[in-house]
C-alpha cells in the first residue's frame, strides 16, 4: 500500500516536501510518479522517477520548481516543491508500477495528501 504525506497549507512562494512510502509494498522495484488533482479538474501528471533514479520527467508546469528523488535507505520517494503557486493547490497522490504521464499508465495508487497554497 502506498501512502503520501507531507501536505499542508503554505503561502505563495513557500516550500513543502511530500513523501511517498510503501507499507509492505516494494517501492524500490518500481517507477514512481506523482499526480495531482485540483477540484473540478482532471488528474494531471507532476513527475516520475524510475527505479534507478536515472530517468526523471517533470510536467512543464512544475519544471524548475519541483524535484523528485528517491531514498533507498528509507524506501521512500520525495517531491520537494519550491516557489509554490496558487495553481499548485491540489490533492497530490503517488502511483507505482507504470511508465508515462497518464494515470492509466500506473497500476497502484496511494491515498493523497492535500497541498493548499494560499495567502
Amino acid at each position: 500500500q502506498l501512502q503520501a504525506s507531507g501536505g499542508g497549507l503554505v503561502q505563495p512562494g513557500g516550500s513543502l516536501r511530500l513523501s511517498c512510502a510503501g507499507s509492505g509494498f516494494p517501492l524500490d522495484d518500481f517507477t514512481i510518479a506523482w499526480f495531482r488533482q485540483a477540484p473540478g479538474k482532471e488528474r494531471e501528471f507532476v513527475a516520475f522517477i524510475d527505479r534507478n533514479g536515472g530517468s526523471i520527467k517533470y510536467a512543464d508546469s512544475v519544471k524548475g520548481r519541483f524535484t523528485i528523488s528517491r531514498d533507498r535507505a528509507e524506501s521512500a520517494i520525495y517531491l520537494q516543491m519550491t516557489n509554490l503557486k496558487l495553481e499548485d493547490t491540489a490533492l497530490y497522490t503517488c502511483a507505482a508500477a507504470g511508465w508515462g504521464t497518464r494515470p492509466s499508465d500506473y497500476s497502484y495508487w496511494g491515498q493523497g495528501t492535500q497541498v493548499t497554497v494560499s495567502s
